[in-house]
């Protein structure tokens, strides 16, 4: 027994057998719970998705896009000074962000390739998209083992709206069938996106085609999944005023990988006169604030949309182009939207500016008050176990897009990569340290034990 202050013994008056049955009680929510909301799985998260039609992509288009992105810096942006003027980010494009984006551009253009025969290829006749997603699969076999090609490529197929339905599903089958190529693996990166869902049922249906599709090739159960593209309101508001998107995630389960926003299509159903539609329209931060709430805690990622303004034509309007998609960029992260859309290879560049400059500038305050968390420090700011997680997270999201490496995270941090994705991940911490403890502090049990 302890003493309290007056001297006198605590004494608890809940038994042993009362909280056995409170745990009893509560075993449902507990593995509901847990089933529901893993968190973020800490694995690679592209910050991009380039979509290129079907009909025009080749081995060759990583490369392609990534030399025009960096002939347009030699030509706009020569140099870590100017291309800070250019695209309005000033003093965090530093000689250090920029050859990096010039490295990146050089190695690893793309990071997340996406064949789409959806809005970027339109209605063919069947024996062509036939022979187009027989193309597409030996490419993507291509793509996803090549040096410096994609981490992720896939397919955008139709959407399940009645028009298309069939359409999509054969090209999908086609597609994945060349895809394995005779294996029973899907192999690591290969990515599928359901374009344009209006309702749960279409997210159903999709659970039980990728359970044929697994069934048929003889994968393993669980091993397809899919990214769900909110690109109409329905797939924000039901008719009976719930949250679809929500619906969407939890009936897809772990097989949804991810939420993507549709700028146009959505702005459009929305009535907003194309010369507004952008992914920073209030009508586009609702969507997207809706879906982040709708994600938060299950492990599905978030990507935001994407600009049709291209950097071309005159310097003036190149320069303009620029600076207006690394100001949306900047905007996405600073919202924790880590991912996004590109259309056009000049925007590779000033993607991977923003997004470089954002980890990089960012890296000494993340670093010095996770370090001064894990050595009970006083620092100006005071944090929890949560912001020390999502001070982890930041740090890992910048190694995993090359803008940070691993030498100078481990200098400011004062730990190892394993240790802060353990953190990251609020796990227990991998070994001993004598700068951090053996567990971040928390006052959650669950959290802990994940």
């Amino acid at each position: 027994m302890t003493a309290d202050a007056a001297g006198t013994e605590a004494r608890p008056v809940l038994t042993a057998e009362f909280l056995a049955e409170v745990d009893a009680s509560l075993t449902g929510a507990d593995i509901d719970l847990q089933k529901r909301y893993p968190g973020d799985p800490g694995t690679r998260q592209p910050v991009h998705t380039v979509y290129v039609s079907a009909a025009d992509a080749t081995p060759s288009t990583p490369q392609e896009w990534g030399s025009a992105a960096l002939a347009l810096l030699d030509t706009h942006a020569p140099d870590a000074a100017t291309a800070a003027e250019v695209t309005g980010l000033g003093s965090a494009v530093d000689d250090a962000v920029y050859q990096r984006v010039r490295d990146k551009l050089a190695s690893q253009p793309i990071e997340d390739l996406r064949l789409d025969f959806e809005d970027g290829y339109g209605n063919r006749p069947d024996t062509e998209e036939d022979a187009a997603a027989v193309t597409a699969a030996g490419l993507l076999r291509v793509l996803l083992s090549s040096d410096g090609g994609p981490a992720f490529a896939g397919i955008r197929f139709k959407c399940l709206e009645l028009p298309t339905r069939r359409r999509g599903l054969r090209t999908l089958d086609i597609a994945l069938s060349g895809v394995l190529d005779g294996r029973s693996t899907v192999p690591a990166g290969f990515v599928i996106t359901l374009p344009k869902v209006t309702s749960v049922d279409q997210v159903r249906a999709m659970v039980d085609v990728c359970v044929a599709l697994e069934q048929a090739h003889g994968l393993r159960a669980g091993e397809l999944r899919f990214e769900i593209q909110v690109e109409t309101p329905q797939s924000i508001l039901a008719a009976d005023g719930t949250a679809t998107v929500a619906a969407m995630v939890h009936t897809a389960g772990s097989r949804c990988s991810s939420l993507h926003y549709g700028t146009f299509d959505y702005s459009a159903a929305c009535g907003v006169a194309a010369g507004q539609q952008s992914l920073a329209h209030p009508a586009a931060d609702h969507a997207k604030a809706v879906m982040q709430v709708a994600a938060a805690g299950t492990g599905v990622r978030l990507s935001d949309g994407s600009t049709n303004i291209i950097p071309t034509g005159s310097r003036e309007q190149v320069v303009a182009a620029m600076r207006l998609h690394a100001s949306l960029v900047q905007r996405s992260l600073e919202r924790a939207y880590y991912q996004g859309w590109d259309m056009h290879p000049g925007h590779l560049a000033t993607r991977y500016l923003a997004t470089y400059a954002f980890y990089r500038s960012g890296l000494d305050v993340a670093a010095t008050r996770l370090r001064n968390y894990l050595t009970h420090q006083a620092g100006a700011v005071m944090d929890e176990p949560a912001t020390a997680q999502a001070l982890a997270a930041f740090i890992v999201r910048g190694l995993h897009c090359g803008a940070l490496d691993d030498t100078e995270v481990s200098a400011g941090t004062g730990v190892d990569r394993a240790t802060l994705d353990a953190l990251a991940l609020r796990r227990p911490l991998p070994v001993a340290s004598p700068t951090a403890p053996t567990t971040p502090p928390t006052s959650n049990p669950e959290e802990t034990a994940r």
